[in-house]
């Protein structure tokens, strides 16, 4: 899966505003140290990043996500169980952030009720980042709930790690095999009731209700959310 590479005039802002976050955060005074740092022109860095600071902590994000698919591409994952891929990722993703405070100031600020939005895409992004790397081909209903599951997945092992001051970090490392127990348990509670004849009737009905719904394409504007098609 390949990542869209960041502009490196951005790249130069980003490089530059990170040291000054932990002081300032992802804020107006931290991002007018990053151009003068920099020597970027202010038009256009203010051109590049129309909100400043916060579209470069958006860039921060991303830029984790490309290195981790990067990893997840060199990586050799034939022996693994998939649960273990998925937790690969996850290590993968953790690993390639370079500055826990810069994570630390970004959590706080995609938590303010205006940036829940902001913040949720992110954490989407990631998922999908993963799911996509490791193969995942659904193209139904599937395709979102592994995503939103393995959307709060992550955003835990994050608040998780930022609090983890375990010997290399081995604390997080077990929150996470638990945590993938837990999306597998889902998954397994998932099919049960898929399969109870039981409740055959009731998951019959829902199916097709649900039968239409599709994984957006790839090659429309990711801002949709989606499509439905009439599976009729």
């Amino acid at each position: 899966m390949s990542q869209t590479p960041i502009d490196p005039v951005k790249q130069q802002l980003l490089d530059a505003i990170v040291p000054h976050v932990a002081f300032d955060g992802w804020a107006p005074a931290a991002f007018n140290a990053a151009i003068a740092d920099s020597g970027v022109d202010p038009a256009l860095a203010r051109t590049l990043c129309p909100r400043g600071a916060i579209d470069l902590a958006i860039a921060f994000h991303q830029q984790g996500d490309a290195a981790m698919v990067a990893a997840l591409d060199a990586a050799d994952l034939s022996g693994m169980r998939f649960r273990e891929k998925v937790a690969h990722a996850i290590r993968l993703r953790i690993g390639a952030i370079p500055d826990k405070e810069a994570v630390r100031r970004g959590t706080a600020l995609f938590a303010l009720p205006h940036m829940a939005a902001d913040g949720s895409k992110l954490l989407w992004g990631t998922a999908d980042a993963i799911w996509t790397a490791l193969g995942d081909t659904s193209d139904d209903l599937n395709w979102y709930t592994k995503r939103l599951t393995l959307s709060g997945v992550y955003a835990s092992v994050v608040l998780y790690w930022l609090g983890d001051d375990s010997l290399g970090g081995q604390a997080t490392d077990a929150f996470i095999d638990r945590r993938i127990d837990d999306v597998i348990q889902f998954e397994k509670v998932k099919a049960s009731v898929r399969d109870n004849a039981l409740l055959k009737p009731l998951t019959g009905a829902l199916g097709r209700l649900t039968a239409g719904i599709k994984a957006p394409r790839r090659d429309v504007d990711p801002d949709l959310p989606g499509v439905w098609r009439d599976p009729t």
